[in-house]
Order: C-alpha cells, then sequence, then structure tokens
C-alpha cells in the first residue's frame, strides 16, 4: 500500500475505534462525510484491501490486445519502417498494414518499448511569425536541399517550391546537385499546374542573384548602375514574377521546415516503393505532390486565387531556357560554346543578313535554337573539316613499312576525310547542354 492509503487507513481506523468523530476525519482526509462513512463501511466488511481500487492490475477493456501491440512493435523495428517518425509511421500503418491507432496510444506503446522517434524536436524558440498571405499564388517561396535521399552516402538535390498562403507543394525536382536546371523544372510544374504567381521567394545564390549585386554601392545606385540579372531572373522578367532575394533562411522558414518533412518522410516512400534512382524518383514525385498536399495543405484566408493563368499559345520550354546573344558570319554560322553552328533558313523564315544579332536559346528538352525577329530557327552543327587540335607531344617511334589496305581513304579516289553527320557529332552537343544546366553553381 502506499503512504497515502496507510495515512487514510489508519484514520478510519480511529473513527471505527470512535477514537475519532466522522467530521474531523473527512476534513482531515479532504473528503466528504459521506465518503468516509462509505470506506469505513469497507474497510468493516473486508478490511484494509477496501482501500484499493478494484481495476488495480486489472488490464482495461479498451487496451490494445497483446498480441496487436507486439505486431505493431515488431513493425517499428523492422527496416522498412526503421525510420519513420511516429506520426508517419502511424499514417503507413492505416494506408499498408490496415491498423488503426490514436497517436497518443502509438506514442506510449513505443515509448514503452524503448523506441524514440528519429525525428528529433528541439527546444522551443520564440520568434515573432510572419502571417500567410492572403490569396493562393501570391507568393511562392523556393529552394533547394541536399540529402541522402537513398539511404546511401550520396547526397542528391531536391529542388521544390512551396505555396505560402496555402503550403501546397507546386513543383519537387531531384538532380545530382543545386542547378538552374532543377529550379527550372520545379517552376515549370508550378507554371503548367497553377498559373503564374505574383512573386518568388528564394535566397541569395548566384542562380537568382547575380553576386556583383553586392558590390554596388550607394553611389552606384544613386548614378542608374544596375547589373545584369541572371539567366533564371531574366525568365522571371519575361514571366511579369517579381524575384524577392532573401536575407535569411528564416525569412522563408515555410520552405525550409518542408524540407525537414520530406527529409524524415521521403526516404522511407522512397524504400517502400522500391526507389533508388534519380529518374524513378522524379517520376513518383510527381504523384506524391498531391498526396502531400491533401495530408498538409490548408485554406488560404481569401478563396480567390492570385495564379494568373499560362498562356496556351506559348511554349514554356522557350521561357525557362538559356538566352544568349551572339553575331552570325556571312554563311549564316554562329559560335556558341567553342562549336560552331549553321541556322536553317526556310521560305517562311526571314533572311538574317551577315554580322546580324541573333539570340541563342539552349534547353534540355529541344537542344539549341535562334531566334531573330521573334521567329524560332533550328540550327545545325556546322563541321569546317579542319582537324582538332589536341596539343599533345610528339611520339618518337620505330619507323616501319606500311602498305595502307585498299579501303583507305587515300586509296582510289576516296574523299579526303570521312564527313561528319549532325548523328556523329550528338555526344558534343549532350555534353554542351550538361556544362550548361547542371554543372555545380559556386
Amino acid at each position: 500500500m502506499s503512504q497515502k492509503q496507510l495515512n487514510r487507513l489508519s484514520i478510519i481506523t480511529k473513527v471505527i475505534d470512535e477514537n475519532m468523530t466522522i467530521a474531523l476525519a473527512a476534513e482531515a482526509l479532504g473528503i466528504s462525510i459521506r465518503q468516509v462513512l462509505r470506506i469505513k463501511k469497507g474497510v468493516i466488511q473486508d478490511g484494509p484491501a477496501a482501500l484499493i481500487h478494484k481495476n488495480k492490475n486489472r488490464k482495461p477493456v479498451h487496451a490494445l490486445a497483446t498480441a496487436l501491440a507486439d505486431q505493431i512493435i515488431a513493425f517499428k523495428q523492422s527496416e522498412c519502417y526503421q525510420k519513420a517518425n511516429f506520426q508517419h509511421f502511424k499514417e503507413l500503418l492505416r494506408d499498408r498494414e490496415k491498423i488503426t491507432i490514436s497517436y497518443s496510444s502509438l506514442h506510449s506503446l513505443l515509448t514503452n518499448a524503448g523506441i524514440q522517434s528519429p525525428k528529433k524536436r528541439r527546444r522551443f524558440k520564440p520568434h515573432r511569425r510572419r502571417k500567410r498571405k492572403a490569396q493562393e499564388g501570391l507568393l511562392i517561396q523556393m529552394d533547394a536541399t541536399p540529402f541522402e535521399w537513398f539511404d546511401s552516402n550520396i547526397k542528391y538535390a531536391l529542388h521544390g517550391a512551396i505555396d505560402d498562403a496555402t503550403g501546397k507543394i507546386t513543383g519537387l525536382f531531384m538532380t545530382k546537385n543545386e542547378c538552374l536546371h532543377g529550379y527550372w523544372q520545379a517552376t515549370r510544374q508550378c507554371l503548367l499546374n497553377h498559373g503564374i504567381p505574383t512573386a518568388i521567394y528564394a535566397d541569395r545564390h548566384a542562380i537568382f542573384l547575380s553576386q556583383n549585386a553586392a558590390k554596388l554601392t550607394v553611389d552606384d545606385q544613386l548614378a542608374g548602375k544596375v547589373v545584369n540579372d541572371t539567366q533564371f531572373g531574366r525568365s522571371m522578367t519575361e514571366l511579369g514574377i517579381t524575384l524577392i532575394a532573401a536575407r535569411s533562411p528564416q525569412a522563408k522558414g515555410r520552405i525550409e521546415r518542408l524540407w525537414g518533412t520530406l527529409q524524415s518522410r521521403l526516404p522511407v516512400e522512397f524504400k517502400l516503393a522500391g526507389i533508388s534512382t534519380i529518374d524513378a524518383a522524379n517520376q513518383f514525385l510527381l504523384t506524391y505532390i498531391e498526396q502531400f498536399n491533401q495530408r498538409f495543405a490548408v485554406e488560404s484566408i481569401d478563396a480567390a486565387s492570385a495564379y494568373r493563368p499560362f498562356p496556351v499559345d506559348v511554349d514554356v520550354d522557350t521561357i525557362l531556357c538559356i538566352k544568349l546573344t551572339r553575331s552570325v558570319d556571312n554563311g549564316g554560322v554562329f559560335s556558341f560554346y567553342n562549336k560552331h553552328f549553321k541556322v536553317l533558313i526556310n521560305k517562311n523564315s526571314p533572311l538574317i543578313p551577315p554580322r546580324a544579332k541573333i539570340l541563342v536559346l539552349v534547353s534540355p528538352s529541344f537542344g539549341v535554337k535562334v531566334q531573330f525577329k521573334q521567329v524560332l530557327l533550328d540550327v545545325l552543327p556546322y563541321i569546317n573539316g579542319k582537324p582538332a587540335n589536341l596539343n599533345t607531344k610528339s611520339i618518337t617511334k620505330q619507323r616501319t613499312s606500311l602498305s595502307p589496305p585498299d579501303s583507305h581513304c587515300w586509296k582510289y579516289g576516296q574523299p579526303l576525310k570521312p564527313t561528319l553527320t549532325y548523328e556523329d557529332n550528338n555526344f558534343a552537343i549532350l555534353s554542351m547542354l550538361e556544362t550548361i544546366f547542371l554543372s555545380k553553381y559556386a
């Protein structure tokens, strides 16, 4: 018996022996006179055992069955669910194992079994919270995070965008490193699935903001000096989207908290789906976004949407691409990334005069195109027949007599050099695209 029960037994014994009145006993125990009479009657009939609650050491009727509790613990300790946090594990039990249990019961069960949640919570720090935007589409927060998504030692960058008003994910795309291509793919999903937002809130990465912007002094700004937009900034200007540069991670805290949630959930989801490659992950993310939004998105204050519909007659890939200015020579050939291309002219295209300025468009979706007077033109790699200078040192070899075979290009009027076609040079074009879009930014 506990000390409290022993004190109560002592006082009730005095009441039974008529050494204390019932009123004094009720005042000493802090209970009613009726309760004292009930306890006195029980002690007389059953002895000191009457002070022990009748449900002592009895399993509640609504308690989990022992077999079910052991099954849940076994699931949590398995390789598939081991890294899932308690809330995510509760949802996985409901969706995949058809086991429904409340979070409090699950937390008590796993904690009593010595299992801790892998998602640690840090101590709360009070800070001034910025209110959500009133309308969906007024502000999109954008960022990327490197993480070991496939339960390996290799980190991949997940690019994402989230609506500030509702918390909806508007785009997710994974690449090897944080790069321009990843951000443009996340933006592309937002434009095609939702529309054109009013503003995008991102950090001061070189992809969004030129590093020369920080070098401008107040006098330079008063004199009207500006820095050129990055390729991402230029595409946002064409779409009429305001690009806002955040000065701290806390300023765009909504997407920073999103990374915490995805880093806890996505590795478990990838493992359950058997996904271990970037291409398979990007296909999975297209359907996972809808599931995530149904679970975590909230209603905006104003039901009206601030998204502008994307024009049907505009190809989004001609906006989300690299655009640089070049000059053509007398033969319609221009140089780009140490390679030469020839502009293909048809009967409906405008004539390009020599030394004219053209706009070169480069994208992984269509390769290389040229824009002149708002008309898109195709190009072909131009091979001038000159051998490449490899700058290799000559190696002295022992001279031996060699008779060329009859099929050699020097014999029987064969062309002096084999003809190179567009297909023969595809590797060089793909290498150029990878250098432009998938290179790691400093």
